[in-house]
């Protein structure tokens, strides 16, 4: 089978679902693909930020995750070893609380938008290369359906949504233009019933972090988080349960006591941990968005907030094109250069947070350059739009 497309998007998931949703609703004929099945979980930290609330709520998509039962969540409380810090978050860029969604709803929601909006979604379907002209442009892509039957889809632009080990950033071999100094944070991770808790709780202490997240099914997911090499030490050393204990009682006994009194999942996730990157973000008949582009440590808990701000840039920059306003070249080196723009100043910060190697007082001010670059962010995302003239729900 063999169809042609204005855009494909390769990735269905938070980035490639909303790129798709915000071409489609402008009138493109996008066709998406995605290897997983519909709905289906992903690894996450759930946790969305100002920034990634205001995208939903200006894409008309809030009401449906605060209707799903996903809890507002109006206070961030930084537990250090000497003192608690309770922060109550006061409504500001048209959001007055944050939220959790369990990707098996936030997906889901997305995955419906961009349907809704016209375009041609296919799961469980494979992309295995690319196909190229005779000057090497990108013109599409080669797949199979989980029958196994082939599929040929051209486009003008490719978009390359499929995450950190993505097949179009491999098969246009992507150079990285930025690397992460360290190994990044290792995680266990899982989602506990019957923990209360005050909205957004992370915690740390040298060598170690810690998060309490509620979410959907009033489960609160909890991650414990230290360097590759200590997480394998406690892994070899014991159960999953019990490495996560181990690491989760050495940031705070007593969040460790909390979290015993509950019900634990049977089982827990794991991420080994991985250097944060950027990427070359586009190339000729190509793009890349969301963890294909560049990846964030999660001890962020930033990186759904990412992939919604690049994927209002690259629709903008596909957009200009299609319109005719820039060329391809022009207007992507215009969306990598935001991106990078956007990103910078959190990825710094982000990078020594996640190394472990600061001092009480040096993460301290870090996490305040990290929340002064989210709002930093905010500020940025709102100028854009109305340079181009969007308001709220306006691609609605």
């Amino acid at each position: 089978m063999s169809t042609t497309h204005d855009v494909i998007v390769v990735g269905a998931r938070c980035a490639g679902a909303a790129t798709a949703m915000l071409l489609a609703r402008r009138g493109l004929r996008v066709l998406v693909l995605d290897r997983a099945r519909y709905g289906s979980d992903a690894v996450s930290t759930h946790a969305l930020m100002r920034g990634g609330v205001r995208h939903l709520h200006r894409w008309g998509l809030l009401d449906q995750i605060i209707a799903a039962g996903t809890p507002p969540v109006t206070k961030v409380v930084f537990h250090y070893p000497d003192e608690i810090t309770p922060i109550s978050l006061k409504p500001a860029a048209g959001v007055d609380a944050l939220y959790a969604p369990r990707r098996t709803v936030l997906d889901p929601v997305l995955a419906d938008a961009a349907m809704a909006a016209g375009a041609d979604l296919s799961f469980e379907t494979t992309v295995t290369g690319l196909l190229r002209d005779d000057t090497g442009r990108v013109t599409g892509v080669v797949a199979r359906n989980r029958q196994g039957h082939p599929l040929t889809a051209t486009a003008p632009l490719t978009i390359g949504a499929d995450g950190i080990r993505s097949v179009v950033a491999r098969e246009v071999d992507a150079r990285t233009t930025r690397t992460a100094d360290g190994d990044g944070s290792a995680f266990l991770y899982g989602y506990w019933d019957d923990l209360p808790v005050e909205g957004y709780e992370w915690l740390y202490a040298p060598g170690e972090s810690a998060g309490l997240i509620p979410t959907n099914n009033g489960q609160t997911v909890v991650f414990a988080g230290t360097t590759p090499a200590r997480m394998k030490s406690v892994r070899r050393a014991g159960t999953a349960h019990q490495a996560f204990g181990s690491v989760l009682a050495a940031v705070s006994p007593t969040a460790y006591e909390r979290v015993s009194a509950a019900r634990a999942p049977a089982q827990l996730h794991g991420f080994v941990g991985l250097p944060g990157y950027l990427r070359q973000a586009w190339g000729p008949g190509w793009a890349l968005v969301g963890d294909a582009g560049g990846f964030e440590d999660p001890l962020s808990t930033h990186g759904i907030t990412d992939a919604f701000h690049e994927a209002e840039l690259l629709a903008s920059a596909v957009l200009d094109i299609q319109g005719g306003t820039a060329s391809e070249a022009d207007a992507l080196v215009r969306y990598q250069r935001t991106r990078d723009a956007l990103c910078s100043r959190l990825y710094a910060a982000v990078e020594t947070i996640s190394s472990y190697s600061w001092t009480m007082p040096e993460l301290r001010k870090l996490l305040m350059e990290a929340g002064a670059a989210m709002t930093e962010q905010i500020e940025l995302m709102q100028a854009l739009d109305h340079d181009r003239e969007l308001t709220p729900g306006a691609m609605a």
